[in-house]
């Protein structure tokens, strides 16, 4: 197995090829690496590299990258069997050198890592998972793709896109357009703000103290929505949607569970066909629209001035003070206060409840 290491300063390009066999004498160091896989198989340093975006691109292995302050910019190599079996430095660089390509390489400013395999695997057993530990600068754009691990990204500012199919993603203190995939776990994104783009076939979403633009979509699991505020868009297929202290614009939506949403400040469009809906409002934005295939529990600002058309199966009798309108067992079409801000409310299947906090 060959690594090709070449670095570009403003003064010259240095292109350097080295074997594991001589890793130890140049700039990047081979380390023993522990049974327990805490202690990276290779190790380079980046701290003269001043880099300002990350390409990796490995198989069966997982991929971290750091922009917190404090840290030696670094690249660290991981390597164990397949199902996590341990094997010696002697059986990884043997199987390195039989099997795969792994090529790490400074070009300007930008660091590339990638891993591929010289031939297909006919044993599983024989295949390795690679993963990557990045340490970088904050002011970082990356381009991250794995079929086979998790991706975590924290403390960056950029352009960050990322995929895997085998993985969860974990996301933290990202400002800039995000993009990210998974075919095969969970996310999970917080302190992060701008441009928004998260999707996934295999696992919920919870999403806490973000801003910006938000698209946020999975056909497996749950969502949960906490502190949010911007143009937010969330839906599911395969789960429930928890949300709470929601400034801006939600619309979101689940065909596979109920919706609970708390402390709303936003314009909001929420329909599920698997449940009930629940949507406490503490101020109404520019519209208020929910369906159901169940019940709607509707808790809505008393002193703003409101257009109410709700349409179930039971509507509560509690008519609300200033009310102007016809308010009756199935139907109310009327206003509050005045009328003003639009609130549309279907329960197709199921009752719905309304009161004024």
């Amino acid at each position: 197995m060959e690594i090709k290491i070449s670095l570009l300063s403003k003064s010259k390009i240095m292109k350097t090829y080295l074997t594991l066999f001589i890793v130890a004498c140049q700039s990047v160091v081979a380390l023993a690496q522990d049974n327990d896989n805490k202690t990276p198989y290779l190790t380079k340093s980046l701290a003269n590299d001043a880099i300002s975006s990350v390409m990796v691109s490995t198989s069966a292995g997982g991929i971290a990258v750091s922009g917190e302050s404090g840290q030696q910019p670094r690249i660290e190599v991981y390597i164990q069997g397949n199902n996590g079996h341990k094997l010696s430095n002697e059986e990884i660089k043997k199987r390195l050198e039989d099997d795969y390509t792994m090529d790490i390489s400074v070009n300007g400013h930008e660091l590339s890592a990638t891993v591929k395999h010289k031939h297909n695997f006919s044993n599983w057993n024989e295949s390795m998972s690679i993963s990557f530990k990045i340490y970088v600068p904050e002011q970082v754009s990356t381009d991250l793709k794995t079929s086979g691990g998790g991706i975590s990204l924290n403390t960056l500012k950029g352009t960050e896109t990322f995929s895997t199919s085998g993985g969860g993603l974990e996301i933290n203190k990202l400002t800039g357009v995000i993009h990210g995939h998974t075919s095969g776990g969970g996310i999970d994104v917080s302190n992060s703000h701008e441009d928004i783009d998260l999707s996934t076939s295999g696992g919920g979403i919870v999403a806490k103290n973000c801003s910006g633009k938000i698209k946020l979509v999975t056909s497996g699991g749950g969502l949960v929505l906490e502190d949010l505020k911007g143009e937010i868009t969330a839906h599911t297929s395969g789960g429930g949607v928890e949300g709470n202290n929601i400034e801006g614009e939600l619309i979101t939506g689940t065909s596979g569970g109920g919706i609970d949403l708390k402390r709303m400040n936003c314009s909001l469009d929420a329909s599920t066909s698997g449940g009930d809906l629940n949507a406490q409002m503490n101020g109404v934005g520019k519209y208020l629209k929910l369906r159901a295939s169940g019940n709607i529990d509707m808790e809505l600002p008393s002193k703003q001035g409101l257009d109410l058309d709700l349409h179930g199966e039971s509507i509560t009798d509690h008519i609300a003070s200033g009310f102007k309108g016809d308010w009756n067992r199935r139907h109310v079409d009327g206003s509050v206060n005045g009328g003003g801000v639009s609130v549309y409310a279907s329960a197709s299947g199921g009752d719905i409840n309304v009161k004024f906090n």
